[in-house]
């Protein structure tokens, strides 16, 4: 079996990924359900409201995350994800029933997105720590890459899907094709075997919390992973208000063309999940790079003068995007004990999605105040002080030896002392030939 697919060897895990993926393809169906009932029907096309919404869906992964965190390392994570994943699947039943009888009101959506965050806030960390115990260690990497191809295979269909639905039956009925989707996930739950899952010693006694933040404190390879990821996922990642306002506002498209917009900004995101699948350790110097190409993917995407060139550069920024993400969320996962795993993850979830309730009404009103392509500027601004503030801690921090190698191939080999003491990363550049 080819590398990049190598954890679809395993039984149990290609049975939650396949699951995962149908459930993926409702979660977008969803989200632009729920983006167009609440700019088209329950408001005229309020930046304010959406960002509201946003906001509440990503507040309890804040809140609740030292929690969320505690029951993922506690409790058995297969009856954890069954339970959240039911409520969910009700969750979104209701929503869609209101939006189909013509009940819907915005406080509806915004009880709704509240509760949806809290059971997502409890789901996540159990479904990120999960994944180590269906896989053996050497795939854990490849199975998160996976893990965020399936997401975006989701994106990438999800949102043509809804466009399609909206348009043809209503905003209600992609709500309810959402509320289905959540059967294929809970079936492949069902039928994990739990003999041959590897499941780490739950966590006992009090104190547990403390521990796990104690546990990243002394950790400053988390840190800078963790804190990269708080702008991105803050002033960055709103891509529910950015593509639902410029498509609207600017560009004065219509549903499907909203839709497209999202399975466009997929097609980078999957090719960024295949070639993340394809490592064998995620690298600190991926990230930067990524980082870096987000600023400058976002940057086109602001200054896109028509519909098109913004959907070529949102590719871009999938591609950029999805590269970060995935590349941070495997060294974390690899980088923590088993048994702080779920507290760890939960943590890093609540960094990368809580900055979201604040950031979300914050960019909702910058495009009220200067316009909808600033909600990306603010992103390309953020994202690339924050590249530019790990560079000069890097810089401070490590001790970098650079030395030349003209056996062969002439190479430059810069080293670093770690952020880890028992770990190191090596980087080596072929020299071009009018250098040489």
């Amino acid at each position: 079996m080819s590398p990049t697919f190598s954890s679809f060897g395993i039984r149990n895990y290609r049975l939650w990924w396949t699951g995962g993926f149908v459930s993926n393809i409702g979660t977008w169906v969803g989200r632009v359900g729920q983006d167009w009932l609440v700019l088209t029907v329950l408001s005229n096309g309020s930046a304010t409201a959406l960002g509201i919404v946003t906001g509440l869906q990503f507040l309890p992964f804040l809140l609740l995350a030292p929690w969320a965190g505690l029951v993922a390392d506690r409790f058995p994570k297969h009856r954890v994800l069954l339970f959240t994943q039911s409520m969910l699947l009700l969750n979104s039943l209701v929503l869609g029933l209101l939006a189909v009888t013509g009940t819907a009101q915005l406080w509806h959506v915004y009880a709704i997105a509240s509760f949806q965050g809290v059971m997502t806030a409890l789901n996540n960390p159990a479904q990120q720590a999960f994944v180590s115990e269906m896989v053996p260690t050497d795939r854990i990497a490849n199975a998160v890459a996976l893990n965020s191809a399936s997401f975006n295979s989701g994106r990438l269909v999800g949102p043509a899907v809804a466009g399609l639905v909206i348009a043809w039956w209503g905003t209600g009925e992609a709500l309810l094709v959402n509320t289905l989707t959540f059967v294929f996930v809970i079936v492949a739950l069902l039928r994990i075997r739990p003999d041959e899952l590897k499941p780490v010693p739950l966590s006992r006694g009090r104190g547990r919390i403390r521990e796990g933040i104690a546990y990243v404190r002394h950790r400053r390879d988390l840190q800078l992973v963790m804190g990269l990821v708080f702008v991105l996922g803050t002033f960055g990642m709103n891509f529910q208000i950015t593509m639902a306002l410029m498509a609207t506002k600017v560009f004065d498209k219509g549903a499907s063309e909203f839709g497209l917009l999202g399975s466009v900004m997929a097609v980078g995101s999957l090719t960024a999940a295949l070639l993340s699948a394809r490592r064998r350790r995620p690298r600190l110097r991926v990230l930067l790079v990524a980082l870096l190409g987000f600023v400058v993917a976002t940057a086109a995407a602001a200054l896109a003068p028509t519909y098109w060139t913004f959907a070529a550069a949102l590719t871009l920024v999938g591609l950029a995007s999805l590269t970060a993400l995935t590349t941070a969320n495997a060294m974390v996962q690899t980088r923590v004990a088993p048994e702080m795993r779920g507290r760890v993850m939960a943590l890093y979830l609540a960094i990368l999605m809580g900055g979201t309730p604040a950031g979300a009404p914050l960019i909702g009103w910058v495009s009220e105040l200067f316009g909808p392509r600033w909600t990306i500027g603010v992103g390309t601004v953020a994202v690339g002080l924050a590249v530019a503030a790990a560079a000069v801690y890097l810089t401070r921090t490590e001790n970098v030896r650079v030395s030349f190698e003209s056996h062969g191939s002439p190479h430059l080999q810069v080293t670093s002392t770690p952020l880890r003491a028992d770990r190191h990363e090596d980087v080596s550049v072929p020299v071009p030939e009018t250098a040489r």
